[in-house]
C-alpha cells in the first residue's frame, strides 16, 4: 500500500534565531506523519486506544541532510518497512515540498501493548488489524 505523504508547514516557534527548524521538531513531525499513516490504514491511535491497545515508541533515528527554514513546507513520506504482529518499524523521508530536496531520513520502531504494559499480538487478538498491517508492510513476519 502506498500512503499519501503528510505535509507540514514549518512554524516560527519551531525555529532558532536563524529561522532554521530545531532538530527536535523532526521527531514531532514523524509522529504527525505516523498518526496520519495509521489513520489511512484505518487503524489510527483513536481506534486502537478505544480497544485498549497502546503503541509506544521503542526507538527513533534521524539523519539530517539539509536544513528546513521558516516558512517552508515539508512533505513526509512514511513506509511500513517491517511488521511482526507485535512490533513494527517505519522509515520516513522528509523533503522540501517545493523543491523535493531531501531534508531528513528517519526511522522509528514501535510495539503494541495493553494498558498494563504487556505486549499484544495483533495476529491473535485483532486478526483484521493484523491483516491490514501485513498488507501494508514491505517485510512482515
Amino acid at each position: 500500500m502506498q500512503f499519501r505523504p503528510y505535509r507540514h508547514k514549518a512554524q516560527y516557534y519551531e525555529t532558532d534565531t536563524m529561522k532554521i527548524v530545531h532538530h527536535s521538531n523532526y521527531v514531532r513531525w514523524m509522529e504527525e506523519a505516523r498518526v496520519d499513516m495509521l489513520e489511512q490504514m484505518g487503524v489510527g491511535y483513536e481506534v486502537m486506544e478505544r480497544e485498549g491497545v497502546l503503541s509506544p515508541v521503542l526507538s527513533v533515528e534521524c539523519e539530517y541532510k539539509s536544513m528546513t527554514r521558516f516558512p517552508e513546507t515539508v512533505e513526509i513520506s512514511v513506509r511500513l518497512v517491517r511488521y511482526t504482529g507485535v512490533r513494527f518499524d517505519l522509515a520516513y523521508e522528509i523533503r522540501d515540498a517545493a523543491s523535493g530536496q531531501l531534508r531528513t531520513l528517519c526511522k522509528s520502531a514501535h510495539c503494541f501493548i495493553d494498558g498494563s504494559g504487556r505486549p499484544i499480538s495483533l495476529r491473535r487478538r485483532f486478526p483484521a488489524w493484523d491483516k491490514t498491517f501485513c498488507e501494508c508492510a514491505e517485510n512482515f513476519r
